[in-house]
Protein backbone atom coordinates (compact mmCIF):
# COMPACT_ATOMS: atom_id res chain seq x y z
CA UNK A 1 0.00 0.00 0.00
CA UNK A 2 2.62 2.40 0.77
CA UNK A 3 3.77 2.19 -3.09
CA UNK A 4 0.63 3.08 -4.07
CA UNK A 5 0.25 6.17 -1.79
CA UNK A 6 4.08 7.08 -3.07
CA UNK A 7 2.69 6.82 -7.09
CA UNK A 8 -0.31 8.65 -6.14
CA UNK A 9 1.92 11.69 -3.90
CA UNK A 10 4.06 11.66 -6.98
CA UNK A 11 1.43 12.66 -9.24
CA UNK A 12 -0.39 15.00 -6.76
CA UNK A 13 3.20 16.97 -6.49
CA UNK A 14 2.25 19.40 -8.90
CA UNK A 15 -0.87 20.38 -7.61
CA UNK A 16 1.00 20.86 -4.61
CA UNK A 17 2.67 23.35 -5.96
CA UNK A 18 0.54 25.07 -7.90
CA UNK A 19 -1.67 25.20 -4.21
CA UNK A 20 1.38 26.64 -2.79
CA UNK A 21 1.49 29.29 -5.68
CA UNK A 22 -2.33 30.22 -5.39
CA UNK A 23 -1.70 30.77 -1.95
CA UNK A 24 0.95 33.34 -2.34
CA UNK A 25 -1.31 35.40 -3.00
CA UNK A 26 -2.12 36.41 0.03
CA UNK A 27 1.36 36.41 1.41
CA UNK A 28 4.64 35.66 -0.38
CA UNK A 29 6.10 33.28 1.75
CA UNK A 30 4.50 30.22 0.10
CA UNK A 31 6.44 31.33 -2.67
CA UNK A 32 9.79 30.93 -0.79
CA UNK A 33 12.13 28.23 -0.10
CA UNK A 34 10.35 25.62 -2.59
CA UNK A 35 13.65 23.65 -2.57
CA UNK A 36 13.29 22.40 1.24
CA UNK A 37 10.09 20.87 0.30
CA UNK A 38 12.40 18.70 -1.99
CA UNK A 39 14.47 17.80 1.07
CA UNK A 40 17.45 20.29 -0.11
CA UNK A 41 18.20 21.57 3.16
CA UNK A 42 19.89 24.92 3.75
CA UNK A 43 21.72 23.62 6.84
CA UNK A 44 25.09 20.67 6.78
CA UNK A 45 25.80 18.80 10.01
CA UNK A 46 27.62 15.75 11.04
CA UNK A 47 24.89 15.11 13.51
CA UNK A 48 21.83 16.62 15.05
CA UNK A 49 18.62 15.95 16.83
CA UNK A 50 15.65 16.37 14.42
CA UNK A 51 12.00 17.84 15.86
CA UNK A 52 9.34 17.84 13.52
CA UNK A 53 6.30 20.36 14.65
CA UNK A 54 3.57 20.98 11.93
CA UNK A 55 2.28 23.96 12.81
CA UNK A 56 1.71 26.45 15.52
CA UNK A 57 0.39 24.30 17.92
CA UNK A 58 2.95 21.45 17.56
CA UNK A 59 5.97 24.08 17.56
CA UNK A 60 4.39 25.95 20.74
CA UNK A 61 4.34 22.37 21.89
CA UNK A 62 8.01 21.60 20.98
CA UNK A 63 10.08 24.94 22.84
CA UNK A 64 10.30 23.78 25.97
CA UNK A 65 11.27 19.80 24.71
CA UNK A 66 14.01 21.84 22.18
CA UNK A 67 14.61 24.24 25.24
CA UNK A 68 15.59 21.00 27.68
CA UNK A 69 17.30 19.46 24.81
CA UNK A 70 19.44 22.67 23.78
CA UNK A 71 20.61 22.48 27.47
CA UNK A 72 21.39 19.34 27.89
CA UNK A 73 23.41 18.19 24.58
CA UNK A 74 25.11 21.84 23.70
CA UNK A 75 27.48 20.46 21.62
CA UNK A 76 24.70 18.79 19.52
CA UNK A 77 22.72 21.09 16.57
CA UNK A 78 18.77 21.51 16.77
CA UNK A 79 17.03 21.43 13.69
CA UNK A 80 13.34 21.98 13.58
CA UNK A 81 11.32 21.48 11.00
CA UNK A 82 7.70 22.41 9.92
CA UNK A 83 4.90 22.50 7.79
CA UNK A 84 3.20 25.43 7.72
CA UNK A 85 4.55 29.44 7.23
CA UNK A 86 3.31 29.95 10.65
CA UNK A 87 5.19 26.84 12.26
CA UNK A 88 8.21 28.02 10.53
CA UNK A 89 7.95 31.70 11.99
CA UNK A 90 6.58 30.82 15.23
CA UNK A 91 10.26 28.11 15.44
CA UNK A 92 12.07 31.74 13.90
CA UNK A 93 10.18 33.25 16.76
CA UNK A 94 10.91 31.38 19.54
CA UNK A 95 14.54 30.51 18.79
CA UNK A 96 15.86 32.94 16.43
CA UNK A 97 19.52 31.36 14.34
CA UNK A 98 19.67 28.86 17.95
CA UNK A 99 17.71 26.50 16.47
CA UNK A 100 18.23 25.46 12.74
CA UNK A 101 14.79 25.54 11.03
CA UNK A 102 13.65 24.30 7.62
CA UNK A 103 10.65 23.00 6.40
CA UNK A 104 9.89 19.53 5.99
CA UNK A 105 10.75 17.66 3.25
CA UNK A 106 7.44 15.82 1.36
CA UNK A 107 6.84 12.74 1.81
CA UNK A 108 8.62 11.33 -0.66
CA UNK A 109 11.52 8.90 -0.07
CA UNK A 110 13.95 10.85 -2.46
CA UNK A 111 13.33 14.19 -0.83
CA UNK A 112 13.19 12.59 2.79
CA UNK A 113 16.69 10.91 2.19
CA UNK A 114 18.06 13.99 0.54
CA UNK A 115 16.75 15.80 3.69
CA UNK A 116 18.71 13.42 5.63
CA UNK A 117 22.10 13.61 4.42
CA UNK A 118 22.14 17.10 4.97
CA UNK A 119 21.33 17.21 9.16
CA UNK A 120 22.39 13.51 9.88
CA UNK A 121 20.24 12.69 12.48
CA UNK A 122 20.95 10.70 15.68
CA UNK A 123 16.86 10.76 16.02
CA UNK A 124 14.07 11.97 14.47
CA UNK A 125 11.50 13.36 17.35
CA UNK A 126 8.07 13.78 15.26
CA UNK A 127 5.90 16.19 18.00
CA UNK A 128 1.78 14.98 18.50
CA UNK A 129 0.35 12.82 14.88
CA UNK A 130 2.71 13.73 12.12
CA UNK A 131 2.57 10.50 10.53
CA UNK A 132 3.76 10.19 7.37
CA UNK A 133 4.86 6.69 6.01
CA UNK A 134 7.76 7.33 3.88
CA UNK A 135 9.48 9.20 6.65
CA UNK A 136 8.80 6.40 9.17
CA UNK A 137 10.37 3.99 6.53
CA UNK A 138 13.28 5.76 5.32
CA UNK A 139 14.18 6.68 8.76
CA UNK A 140 13.89 2.92 9.83
CA UNK A 141 16.10 1.84 6.79
CA UNK A 142 18.33 4.01 7.65
CA UNK A 143 18.27 3.10 11.31
CA UNK A 144 17.33 6.52 12.96
CA UNK A 145 15.26 5.96 15.97
CA UNK A 146 11.76 7.59 15.06
CA UNK A 147 9.83 9.00 18.64
CA UNK A 148 6.91 10.49 18.44
CA UNK A 149 6.54 12.72 21.77
CA UNK A 150 2.78 14.14 23.19
CA UNK A 151 1.62 11.53 20.78
CA UNK A 152 -2.34 11.84 20.52
CA UNK A 153 -5.03 10.37 18.31
CA UNK A 154 -8.51 11.44 19.06
CA UNK A 155 -11.55 8.62 18.38
CA UNK A 156 -12.14 10.66 15.12
CA UNK A 157 -8.87 10.82 13.66
CA UNK A 158 -8.49 6.81 14.90
CA UNK A 159 -11.62 6.35 12.97
CA UNK A 160 -9.98 8.00 9.52
CA UNK A 161 -7.17 6.14 9.82
CA UNK A 162 -8.77 2.99 9.64
CA UNK A 163 -8.96 3.02 5.59
CA UNK A 164 -5.20 3.16 5.84
CA UNK A 165 -4.32 0.78 8.42
CA UNK A 166 -1.92 -0.92 6.56
CA UNK A 167 -0.27 2.21 6.24
CA UNK A 168 -0.95 3.00 10.07
CA UNK A 169 0.42 -0.64 11.12
CA UNK A 170 3.97 0.05 8.99
CA UNK A 171 4.71 3.42 10.74
CA UNK A 172 4.03 1.74 14.09
CA UNK A 173 6.18 -0.82 13.66
CA UNK A 174 8.71 1.70 12.98
CA UNK A 175 8.15 3.74 15.51
CA UNK A 176 11.15 2.86 18.57
CA UNK A 177 9.25 4.82 21.24
CA UNK A 178 6.01 6.64 21.62
CA UNK A 179 5.46 9.43 24.69
CA UNK A 180 1.37 9.33 24.73
CA UNK A 181 -0.72 11.98 26.26
CA UNK A 182 -3.66 9.67 27.83
CA UNK A 183 -3.66 5.72 27.92
CA UNK A 184 -6.98 5.68 26.05
CA UNK A 185 -4.79 7.31 23.20
CA UNK A 186 -2.43 4.53 23.98
CA UNK A 187 -4.48 1.94 23.40
CA UNK A 188 -5.98 3.53 19.83
CA UNK A 189 -2.29 3.75 18.70
CA UNK A 190 -1.80 -0.41 20.09
CA UNK A 191 -4.92 -0.88 18.38
CA UNK A 192 -2.70 -0.48 15.06
CA UNK A 193 0.22 -2.75 15.90
CA UNK A 194 1.82 -0.73 17.99
CA UNK A 195 4.12 -2.70 20.39
CA UNK A 196 2.64 -1.96 24.21
CA UNK A 197 6.42 -2.19 25.23
CA UNK A 198 7.15 0.91 23.08
CA UNK A 199 4.27 3.25 24.60
CA UNK A 200 4.34 5.39 27.75
CA UNK A 201 1.94 7.43 28.65
CA UNK A 202 3.69 10.81 30.30
CA UNK A 203 0.77 13.10 30.27
CA UNK A 204 0.01 16.28 27.63
CA UNK A 205 3.74 18.57 27.81
CA UNK A 206 1.48 21.48 26.95
CA UNK A 207 0.34 21.84 30.54
CA UNK A 208 4.24 22.50 31.07
CA UNK A 209 3.70 25.96 29.21
CA UNK A 210 6.71 28.62 29.80
CA UNK A 211 5.39 32.13 30.53
CA UNK A 212 8.12 34.48 29.22
CA UNK A 213 9.69 36.67 31.97
CA UNK A 214 9.35 39.60 30.29
CA UNK A 215 5.85 38.87 29.38
CA UNK A 216 4.06 40.68 32.79
CA UNK A 217 5.72 44.00 31.94
CA UNK A 218 5.20 44.06 27.74
CA UNK A 219 1.23 43.01 29.14
CA UNK A 220 1.35 45.92 31.29
CA UNK A 221 2.41 48.75 28.48
CA UNK A 222 -0.45 47.12 26.00
CA UNK A 223 -3.27 47.13 28.50
CA UNK A 224 -2.12 50.62 29.34
CA UNK A 225 -2.32 51.87 25.95
CA UNK A 226 -5.68 49.89 25.05
CA UNK A 227 -7.15 51.28 28.09
CA UNK A 228 -6.60 50.03 31.83
CA UNK A 229 -10.56 50.45 32.80
CA UNK A 230 -12.00 49.09 29.65
CA UNK A 231 -13.52 45.35 29.85
CA UNK A 232 -11.33 43.60 26.98
CA UNK A 233 -12.28 39.95 25.63
CA UNK A 234 -10.01 38.24 23.12
CA UNK A 235 -11.39 36.09 20.14
CA UNK A 236 -8.07 33.83 19.58
CA UNK A 237 -6.94 31.60 16.38
CA UNK A 238 -10.40 32.23 14.15
CA UNK A 239 -11.02 30.53 10.60
CA UNK A 240 -13.62 31.69 8.09
CA UNK A 241 -16.68 31.76 9.33
CA UNK A 242 -15.97 32.45 12.90
CA UNK A 243 -15.02 35.90 12.74
CA UNK A 244 -19.06 36.85 11.58
CA UNK A 245 -20.00 34.95 14.66
CA UNK A 246 -17.65 36.86 17.47
CA UNK A 247 -18.45 39.77 15.46
CA UNK A 248 -22.33 39.36 15.71
CA UNK A 249 -21.44 38.58 19.87
CA UNK A 250 -19.12 41.70 20.40
CA UNK A 251 -22.29 44.26 18.97
CA UNK A 252 -24.80 42.29 21.66
CA UNK A 253 -22.02 43.26 24.17
CA UNK A 254 -21.50 46.97 22.76
CA UNK A 255 -25.30 47.60 23.51
CA UNK A 256 -24.60 46.92 27.17
CA UNK A 257 -20.92 47.92 27.38
CA UNK A 258 -19.98 50.02 24.64
CA UNK A 259 -16.44 50.84 25.78
CA UNK A 260 -15.72 47.26 25.44
CA UNK A 261 -12.92 45.99 23.58
CA UNK A 262 -12.65 42.65 21.18
CA UNK A 263 -9.32 41.19 20.56
CA UNK A 264 -9.21 39.49 17.24
CA UNK A 265 -6.98 36.93 16.26
CA UNK A 266 -7.43 35.56 12.70
CA UNK A 267 -5.35 31.73 12.81
CA UNK A 268 -3.90 32.33 9.85
CA UNK A 269 -2.02 35.71 8.46
CA UNK A 270 -3.01 35.65 4.86
CA UNK A 271 -6.49 36.05 6.14
CA UNK A 272 -5.24 39.58 8.41
CA UNK A 273 -6.28 41.72 5.24
CA UNK A 274 -9.80 39.85 4.85
CA UNK A 275 -10.24 39.51 8.12
CA UNK A 276 -9.49 44.02 8.64
CA UNK A 277 -11.68 44.55 5.05
CA UNK A 278 -14.53 42.37 7.20
CA UNK A 279 -14.39 44.57 9.98
CA UNK A 280 -14.75 47.22 8.28
CA UNK A 281 -17.46 46.32 6.43
CA UNK A 282 -19.76 45.45 9.26
CA UNK A 283 -19.65 48.93 10.60
CA UNK A 284 -16.84 48.56 13.64
CA UNK A 285 -14.39 50.79 14.41
CA UNK A 286 -10.49 48.69 14.03
CA UNK A 287 -7.22 49.17 14.46
CA UNK A 288 -4.82 47.08 13.24
CA UNK A 289 -1.97 45.71 15.86
CA UNK A 290 0.99 46.17 13.04
CA UNK A 291 -0.53 50.31 13.36
CA UNK A 292 0.76 50.31 16.71
CA UNK A 293 1.31 54.00 17.03
CA UNK A 294 -3.15 54.28 16.51
CA UNK A 295 -5.18 55.96 19.17
CA UNK A 296 -7.28 52.77 19.86
CA UNK A 297 -9.01 54.80 23.38
CA UNK A 298 -12.31 54.81 21.19
CA UNK A 299 -11.97 51.70 18.63
CA UNK A 300 -14.07 48.31 19.14
CA UNK A 301 -11.85 46.39 17.68
CA UNK A 302 -8.14 45.55 18.00
CA UNK A 303 -7.04 43.18 15.33
CA UNK A 304 -3.92 41.38 16.38
CA UNK A 305 -2.08 40.53 12.85
CA UNK A 306 1.07 39.73 13.94
CA UNK A 307 3.00 36.44 14.60
CA UNK A 308 4.43 35.02 18.15
CA UNK A 309 2.22 37.03 20.20
CA UNK A 310 -1.05 34.88 21.52
CA UNK A 311 0.35 34.89 24.89
CA UNK A 312 0.61 38.47 25.15
CA UNK A 313 -2.91 38.79 24.13
CA UNK A 314 -4.34 36.24 27.03
CA UNK A 315 -2.31 38.62 28.94
CA UNK A 316 -4.14 41.54 28.36
CA UNK A 317 -7.36 40.89 28.12
CA UNK A 318 -10.09 39.45 30.45
CA UNK A 319 -12.17 36.92 29.26
CA UNK A 320 -10.46 34.52 26.46
CA UNK A 321 -12.37 32.56 23.48
CA UNK A 322 -10.68 29.90 21.95
CA UNK A 323 -11.60 29.53 18.32
CA UNK A 324 -11.53 26.85 15.92
CA UNK A 325 -14.59 25.13 18.06
CA UNK A 326 -17.39 26.52 15.86
CA UNK A 327 -15.94 25.13 12.76
CA UNK A 328 -14.71 21.34 12.17
CA UNK A 329 -11.08 22.00 13.37
CA UNK A 330 -10.97 20.67 16.68
CA UNK A 331 -10.32 23.45 18.96
CA UNK A 332 -7.13 25.12 19.72
CA UNK A 333 -4.81 24.97 22.75
CA UNK A 334 -6.97 26.64 25.51
CA UNK A 335 -3.88 26.24 27.87
CA UNK A 336 -2.10 29.13 26.90
CA UNK A 337 -5.29 30.82 28.34
CA UNK A 338 -5.64 29.45 30.88
CA UNK A 339 -1.76 29.49 32.62
CA UNK A 340 -2.63 33.09 32.95
CA UNK A 341 -5.63 32.98 35.02
CA UNK A 342 -8.30 34.17 32.44
CA UNK A 343 -11.90 32.40 32.06
CA UNK A 344 -11.91 30.38 28.47
CA UNK A 345 -14.68 29.74 26.52
CA UNK A 346 -15.41 27.89 23.06
CA UNK A 347 -17.35 26.12 21.12
CA UNK A 348 -18.73 22.88 20.51
CA UNK A 349 -15.98 21.08 18.58
CA UNK A 350 -13.60 20.29 20.87
CA UNK A 351 -12.11 16.54 19.41
CA UNK A 352 -8.01 17.97 19.55
CA UNK A 353 -8.78 18.77 22.68
CA UNK A 354 -11.49 16.26 23.68
CA UNK A 355 -9.67 14.76 27.17
CA UNK A 356 -8.57 18.16 28.31
CA UNK A 357 -11.56 20.19 27.67
CA UNK A 358 -13.73 17.71 29.44
CA UNK A 359 -11.17 18.06 32.70
CA UNK A 360 -11.04 21.78 32.04
CA UNK A 361 -14.75 22.07 32.09
CA UNK A 362 -15.39 20.02 34.88
CA UNK A 363 -13.07 22.04 36.86
CA UNK A 364 -15.25 25.02 36.20
CA UNK A 365 -12.58 26.87 34.44
CA UNK A 366 -14.06 26.22 30.93
CA UNK A 367 -17.48 26.99 29.29
CA UNK A 368 -18.96 25.87 26.29
CA UNK A 369 -21.29 27.71 23.97
CA UNK A 370 -23.21 26.74 20.71
CA UNK A 371 -23.38 30.24 18.46
CA UNK A 372 -22.78 34.05 19.04
CA UNK A 373 -26.08 34.45 21.28
CA UNK A 374 -24.30 32.07 24.03
CA UNK A 375 -21.08 33.48 23.80
CA UNK A 376 -22.52 36.99 24.01
CA UNK A 377 -24.37 36.20 27.39
CA UNK A 378 -21.35 34.08 28.93
CA UNK A 379 -19.20 37.06 28.05
CA UNK A 380 -21.93 39.45 29.63
CA UNK A 381 -22.16 37.03 32.48
CA UNK A 382 -18.57 37.49 32.95
CA UNK A 383 -18.29 41.06 32.73
CA UNK A 384 -21.09 41.72 35.27
CA UNK A 385 -19.62 39.50 37.79
CA UNK A 386 -16.32 40.20 38.77
CA UNK A 387 -16.44 37.27 41.22
CA UNK A 388 -17.75 34.72 38.77
CA UNK A 389 -15.08 36.00 36.19
CA UNK A 390 -12.46 35.69 38.73
CA UNK A 391 -13.36 32.28 40.33
CA UNK A 392 -13.49 31.55 36.42
CA UNK A 393 -9.68 32.07 35.81
CA UNK A 394 -8.46 30.77 39.31
CA UNK A 395 -9.55 27.47 38.49
CA UNK A 396 -8.38 27.38 35.09
CA UNK A 397 -4.85 28.72 36.26
CA UNK A 398 -5.32 25.67 38.98
CA UNK A 399 -5.77 23.06 36.32
CA UNK A 400 -3.25 23.50 34.66
CA UNK A 401 -0.60 23.85 37.53
CA UNK A 402 -1.65 20.73 38.65
CA UNK A 403 -1.25 18.40 35.85
CA UNK A 404 2.53 20.08 34.69
CA UNK A 405 5.00 17.06 34.76
CA UNK A 406 4.85 15.81 31.07
CA UNK A 407 8.13 17.71 29.76
CA UNK A 408 10.54 16.06 32.29
CA UNK A 409 8.42 12.35 31.43
CA UNK A 410 9.27 12.59 27.55
CA UNK A 411 12.74 14.47 28.28
CA UNK A 412 13.79 11.11 29.75
CA UNK A 413 12.64 9.07 26.99
CA UNK A 414 14.11 11.18 24.27
CA UNK A 415 17.56 11.29 26.55
CA UNK A 416 17.59 7.40 26.70
CA UNK A 417 17.50 7.02 22.81
CA UNK A 418 19.89 10.17 21.94
CA UNK A 419 22.60 8.48 24.61
CA UNK A 420 22.15 5.36 23.56
CA UNK A 421 22.70 6.28 19.93
CA UNK A 422 25.83 8.48 21.03
CA UNK A 423 27.75 5.62 22.42
CA UNK A 424 26.92 3.29 19.70
CA UNK A 425 28.12 6.26 17.18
Amino acid sequence: MRYLYTALFYLALPFVFLRLLWRSRRSADYRKRWAERLGFCPHQVEKSIWIHAASVGETLAAIPLVKALKSHYPSIPIVMTNMTITGAARAKAAFGDTVLQSYVPYDLPPAIQNFIRCVNPLVALIMETELWPNLFYVCQKKSIPVIVANARLSEKSAAGYQRIKPLMQGMMLATQKMAVQTQVEAERFMAFGLPAERVVVTGNIKFDIEVPQDLPKKSAALREHIGQDRLVWVAASTHATEEEIVLAAHRRILAKYPDALLILVPRHPERFDAVFQLISQQGFSVVRRRDSASNINAVEVYLADTMGEMLLMYAVCDIAFVAGSFVPVGGHNMLEAAVQGKPVITGPQLFNFAEISASLIAAKGMMTVHNESELAQEILHLFDDVDYRKTGGENAYRFVEANRGALAKQLQVVQAIVDARIENR
